[in-house]
């Protein structure tokens, strides 16, 4: 119980900064919308890619919106650093709450940040009558896998933040991270048509399942259990949290 009314505060207060500067959701959301509809139509006309009855530029809008979670969660340790650096972090680290409440704390604070690319994504899904089957089923469990998925990448975020301590070294480690995690999954292509090492890398970043439920809620529009993906993706994000909450108490040093 402990656990839980710690980690809610912890969400609470990551809220409250986000009302104070909103603009940068927006901003990152603009990003996205490029990559929808530059790169979505550019090479929708051309069909380079095979991604069977489904248009290319419907086939990407679940792997951009899984990009754009994953983009705004791994530079959420840069919050950490910045914290510790002001003498915040120590204050918050004297609640008497458990610690692993911290880490889970703000990984949800990453997602309720995500949930807003949700909406700019699907918006212009909708404005460019993408095919995409809409129900309320689908959407939710699609809201869910973001949830789960930024948790995981802004816990790995923290675990950076804990090992490399200072802002500069933190954005340069974070873009080496996101390209690759992101061109090594089912974002942008199917598994089936890359190489074989391609594949592996891909059958082992999580991004891939994030995007691959995605997929089945929006494309399919309904809401089969996918359990395979399902137990991949929450159980890295409850071993990532755990590893996390071990380091946590170092990055005060």
């Amino acid at each position: 119980m402990a656990y839980l009314i710690g980690s809610l505060a912890v969400t609470e207060m990551e809220i409250r900064k986000l009302r104070h500067d909103p603009t940068e959701l927006f901003t990152r959301g603009v990003q996205r919308v490029l990559w929808l509809l530059i790169f979505g139509q550019a090479l929708s006309s051309i069909r380079a890619i095979p991604t069977g009855s489904v248009n290319y530029q419907t086939f990407m809008a679940p792997g951009v919106l899984a990009q754009s979670m994953m983009f705004i969660a791994i530079f959420y340790g840069l919050s950490i650093i910045w914290d510790r650096d002001q003498g915040i972090l120590q204050k918050l680290l004297a609640m008497p709450v458990p610690r692993a409440s911290f880490v889970t704390g703000k990984a949800l604070g990453a997602s309720i940040r995500a949930f807003s690319q949700v909406v700019i994504i699907l918006l212009l899904a909708l404005l460019l009558r993408l095919d995409i089957r809409w129900s309320v089923t689908g959407v939710v469990y699609s809201m869910i896998a973001i949830l789960v998925g930024a948790s995981f990448f802004a816990t790995l975020s923290m675990i950076l933040a804990v090992l490399v301590k200072t802002r500069e070294r933190f954005m340069g480690i974070g873009q080496l991270f996101t390209m690759p995690l992101f061109l090594a999954s089912n974002a942008l292509y199917p598994i089936n048509i890359m190489p074989k090492w391609l594949q592996i890398l891909a059958t082992i970043n999580p991004l891939s399942y994030v995007v691959e439920l995605l997929r089945g809620y929006l494309l399919n529009g309904n809401a089969p259990l996918f359990f395979r993906d399902w137990t991949i993706l929450l159980t890295a994000t409850i071993l990532i949290q755990i590893i996390a909450a071990r380091l946590y108490p170092r990055i005060v040093l």
